[in-house]
């Protein structure tokens, strides 16, 4: 009766912890936080209204240039005018393989990834032959040669960090 008891005890806490758990990832995968510190033009750290520590978050769909390559200070700039110590909304959509939270981002209904784009601050995030979802808007910022579009040659961070290494 006794073993009964444990494994019935057991199995009673294993679905609270299961069901807190399926609670905070649910919680956590659509909320509201102040952006408390912007990294590079596609990486904020954004601290939840509930509490706690910030959520290193980066704008899923984009690809802004690294700190230090050409244009990179000006689009973080760029993004930290737009978002620092404001309220935004995270929609979590996935972590990438490096482990990294990847979501779109808005403030005031404006998606942040896609408004990067049409600025010119960032391209739309390719993957193989996919042009990314924010195509047409890149498509626009180089038509109007805005941003980091302004001159011709601009390097895709991927291949600046392939021939320079990564900036930290």
């Amino acid at each position: 009766m006794r073993s009964g008891l444990k494994i019935a005890i057991c199995l009673i806490a294993f679905s609270a912890i299961y069901a807190r758990a399926a609670t905070e990832f649910n919680a956590k995968s659509s909320w509201q936080g102040i952006v408390s510190h912007v990294v590079d033009g596609d990486t904020l750290s954004v601290r939840p209204l509930q509490g706690g520590a910030p959520y290193t978050v980066r704008l899923d769909g984009i690809d802004a240039p690294e700190i230090c390559q050409v244009h990179g200070p000006s689009a973080r700039a760029a993004l930290v005018k737009q978002v620092l110590g404001k309220t935004v909304w995270v929609a979590v959509r996935r972590r990438d393989d490096y482990g990294r939270t990847l979501a779109r981002v808005s403030l005031h209904e404006r998606d942040m990834g896609r408004w990067m784009v049409l600025q010119g601050h960032a391209w739309s995030y390719r993957y193989r032959k996919d042009p990314g979802p924010y195509a047409r808007e890149e498509g626009q910022a180089r038509s109007a040669r805005r941003g980091l579009f302004a001159r011709n040659g601009a390097e895709l961070p991927r291949r600046f960090r392939q021939r320079h290494g990564a900036c930290h």
